[in-house]
């Protein structure tokens, strides 16, 4: 198969879908890697890096005209849409539940696309997404710390505390991959941490495994109300698989908030989960609604794409050899987590959530598979 990777587009996104070792790994199934010119940079390898590893590098019209499969790491961007052809895999991050215009836009292009956030193991577990999730929550509070700063727009108050003045407090929403490492590096700066969850028996095991500082709690309306007046920063970790995040958090609620205090909505790439999210960017990643700090960047893995890169490919690399390997019909057919994957396939919309929330016609998987 001819296996294209992009050059990331979306601003200030420098994490690239292959690394020079997973271009060898292709080359070593008898697969054709063809770079865009320049998409490594960002993350530390040169062109050179990949030629000396077998791939080719070519420009991205190149890329969308000749390869079976292109890679990106996020969404394709607008100008990208008309250059899908039917019948060429796309595979990366869609977030389709959330972006009407790029559905409509893949619906158009009648091409195949996977989407790295909806492949999912028989015991729910979201392989592609955890990577991330995990740089997400552990950069959520190191965003919150640097914006509770009075410079930065917030209170002015240190997330540690110093000896005899009390550390901020965080409240995380959502136990998961995304909050467990929220919580674990709010609670390592000393913070006093809150964390949230639906789940009975989640709750158990982070009581488990988190330590003193951070407290357990069942997630609702109720709750949440009553943490928001002593809560410095709340971090909103909340995922549906594929799905839009519901609105946890409304503009009135806000009232219930300190002035300066911190609202990160990791959740953005799905929706958000409070009301007043909308999406920023790494160069312009906050604004402020009636005094509260909103920081919404809907890609905060793509600031430390040297990590990130490393830690995505990890992942991505075996699920892109089996596609690559079978065609991607096979591929389904004999893996469940890849099958999941599927979101709109020739113009058809294969994944429930992502035609729910346009009120869109949804396709079963089986019937493009047949």
């Amino acid at each position: 198969m001819k296996v294209g990777v992009l050059k990331e587009i979306k601003v200030m996104e420098n994490r690239v879908a292959m690394t020079p070792a997973g271009a060898q790994a292709m080359r070593d199934h008898g697969h054709e890697v063809t770079m865009e010119i320049g998409a490594g940079v960002g993350s530390g390898f040169s062109d050179d890096d990949y030629k000396a590893a077998g791939a080719k590098t070519a420009k991205g019209d190149d890329i969308f005209a000749k390869c079976d499969m292109v890679m990106h790491v996020k969404e394709p961007q607008p100008s990208e849409y008309g250059k899908l052809r039917k019948g060429q895999i796309l595979f990366t991050y869609l977030h389709l539940a959330a972006d009407e215009k790029q559905t409509k836009g893949l619906i158009k292009a009648g091409n195949i696309n996977i989407a790295y956030e909806t492949i999912q193991t028989k015991d729910g577990h979201l392989p592609l997404l955890t990577p991330m999730s995990e740089v997400a929550g552990r950069m959520a509070i190191q965003q919150a710390a640097k914006f509770l700063e009075a410079p930065a727009g917030g209170m002015g108050k240190l997330i540690s505390g110093v000896p005899g003045v009390e550390p901020a407090t965080v409240m995380v929403i959502g136990g998961g991959v995304v909050g467990l490492n929220a919580a674990k590096s709010a609670c390592g700066l000393g913070a006093k941490v809150y964390l949230l969850d639906t789940n009975l028996d989640r709750l158990r095991y982070l009581s488990d495994v988190m330590p003193p500082n951070c407290i357990t709690m069942m997630a609702g309306a109720y709750n949440i109300r009553q943490l928001l007046p002593v809560c410095d920063v709340v971090v909103g970790a909340v995922l549906i698989p594929g799905a839009k995040t519901p609105h946890l958090i409304s503009k009135a609620d806000l009232k219930l908030m300190r002035k300066g205090s911190i609202l990160v909505d990791v959740a953005i790439d799905q929706g958000g989960c409070f009301e007043t999210s909308k999406p920023t960017s790494h160069t312009d990643p906050v604004y402020t609604v009636d005094g509260v700090v909103h920081y919404c960047v809907a890609n905060i893995p793509g600031a430390v794409a040297i990590t990130s890169t490393l830690a995505l490919t990890n992942a991505t690399l075996p699920y892109a050899l089996k596609i690559a390997d079978k065609g991607w019909k096979e591929a389904c057919r004999t893996n469940e987590d890849i099958m999941k994957g599927l979101n709109v396939v020739d113009g058809k919309i294969t994944f429930p959530a992502v035609a729910e929330a346009w009120g869109l016609a949804h396709t079963p998987v089986a019937d493009v598979l047949k």
